[in-house]
């Protein structure tokens, strides 16, 4: 065989496992799913009231199930979960909204400390509050419906009085994040109706 015949083939060969290697980076490519985008709920101003206990210790708020995962879930409508595989929360649902409300009944009740129980400042506590979340999430009309229920214990009322709350936004946009702001004001809105609930206890 001559040189030129061998090195013609030699080129052909590292052609061919040039193009080998080409179509399997792009095939690994393909595979590899870009990192999520992350959201957070943002706190809301709202009306200020007085009277509130001067300690008020918020456990964390609990979450239905269905709304405990990264992914955020865009309506349990029509008997399927529509989630999103990736826009995530950026942290735990609970946490976060646990954290909302603390800032929003900070600012709503100036005369008062509110606290995460599972933050790192305790204090004695003269009203607990707890908070239910059943639902977050859009309905089949494309309304954004937030479900609660709330009840405050304090040192004069031992037995707590459960409340039911539902809220519904229009969202300003059909995408992720016009649910996302849709949510910081249902949020706003669950808050108003907390702080006006613990200064009239």
């Amino acid at each position: 065989m001559s040189a030129a015949r061998q090195c013609g083939l030699s080129v052909n060969r590292l052609a061919a496992a040039l193009a080998a290697v080409v179509s399997l980076a792009a095939a690994l490519g393909a595979c590899t799913s870009p990192p999520p985008r992350l959201y957070t709920v943002a706190a809301m101003p709202g009306p200020t009231h007085s009277g509130a206990p001067k300690v008020i210790v918020l456990r964390e708020v609990s979450l239905a199930p269905y709304l405990q995962q990264p992914p955020i879930v865009r309506s349990a409508a029509g008997y399927r979960l529509a989630v999103m595989s990736n826009d995530w929360w950026g942290e735990p649902p609970a946490a976060m909204l646990t954290r909302i409300l603390v800032d929003n009944l900070t600012q709503r009740l100036p005369g008062s400390t509110v606290l995460g129980e599972s933050g790192a400042v305790a204090a004695p506590a003269d009203a607990t509050l707890e908070v239910n979340i059943s639902r977050l999430d859009e309905a089949a009309d494309g309304q954004l419906v937030l479900q609660a229920q709330a009840a405050v214990d304090t040192k004069a009322r031992k037995e707590p009085q459960p409340r039911n709350f539902r809220f519904a936004v229009i969202p300003s946009s059909p995408d992720v994040y016009g649910e996302v702001a849709a949510i910081s004001t249902a949020v706003g809105q669950l808050s108003d109706a907390l702080a006006s609930m613990l200064a009239n206890r």
